[in-house]
């Protein structure tokens, strides 16, 4: 490549096949992506992610992925670091947002970003703390117990109540993932918590871990752990949850690093006490 000027970038969708790129450099900025997170995030809008070419060679990337009619999540932000300073993120950016239409769009931003945000108009709504550490060995209550398809619909519907939008189409992908491990927990016929824990590049990661109370809570990270079999892992938790900071640390989980959940408007009410680990920082 002989030039990076900025005149020199074209902005284009990126399909699936562009995926190992964007989540290498995700990889190499140690955000531990999951290693086949791909066909479960292109599942949910396969027009929300972007790469930004000079003389056809990658050099930049951002997803703004929609959530319905009023809400689109933004993530994979980045600019291959040898071109960094440049101006092709911000182009690539503006590309980008234009696809969420009127929705509010949210993200979870690295600190050193946080600033910049805020002068697009997005406005803090909590930080989201990264636990990581070895798995502790725990009895797993015996009511909980890996998905099974029949779980699918209730766990669906449990999960648009923790989020600010539903996602059949991501789901019906994240639940079934290659070397992913989905657990539920049931009191008679209701789901009172849900987690997934997936392969990633520098550790198994869990997420979401949803759940209606600590003890429920408690019961679906027993579960994950114990397939986790003493392996590290990593859990992302929004710091208003006091009760999931406190799992994580009763755990033997420390502090690794931490983002802003960020809205640039209004979302629909949800159950935020439920959220005891975030899906993705890429995807919400």
């Amino acid at each position: 490549m002989t030039s990076a000027a900025l005149e020199d970038l074209v902005v284009t969708q990126a399909g699936p096949d562009d995926w190992p790129v964007i989540g290498g450099w995700a990889a190499d900025e140690g955000w531990n992506p999951g290693t086949a997170d791909g066909p479960a995030f292109f599942a949910q809008d396969p027009e929300g992610f972007f790469l930004g070419r000079i003389d056809g060679e990658p050099v930049s990337a951002i997803s703004v992925v929609n959530y319905g009619a009023d809400y689109a999540f933004l993530g994979c932000y980045l600019v291959r670091p040898d071109l960094r300073g440049r101006g092709h993120g911000l182009t690539t950016w503006k590309t980008a947002l234009a696809h969420a239409g009127t929705r509010t769009i949210g993200l979870d931003g690295v600190v050193a970003q946080q600033d910049n945000y805020r002068r697009s108009g997005f406005e803090l709504a909590h930080r989201t703390v990264r636990f990581t550490g070895t798995a502790p060995v725990t009895d797993v209550p015996a009511d909980v117990r890996a998905l099974r398809p029949a779980d699918h619909a209730d766990v669906t519907a449990y999960d648009g109540v923790c989020g600010p939008a539903d996602r059949p189409r991501f789901l019906a992908h994240w639940l079934t993932g290659p070397g992913h491990h989905a657990v539920v927990r049931r009191t008679g016929d209701r789901v009172t918590g849900y987690g997934v824990l997936r392969p990633a590049h520098d550790s198994l990661r869990i997420g979401p871990l949803f759940a209606d109370t600590p003890e429920d809570a408690q019961a679906v990270f027993a579960a994950l752990a114990a397939e986790a079999a003493g392996r590290e892992v990593a859990l992302d938790v929004p710091a208003t949850n006091a009760a999931g900071i406190a799992l994580a640390e009763r755990s033997g989980l420390r502090p690794s690093f931490e983002t802003a959940r960020m809205y640039t408007g209004p979302v629909r009410p949800y159950a935020r006490e439920r959220v005891y680990g975030v899906t993705t920082l890429e995807l919400g």
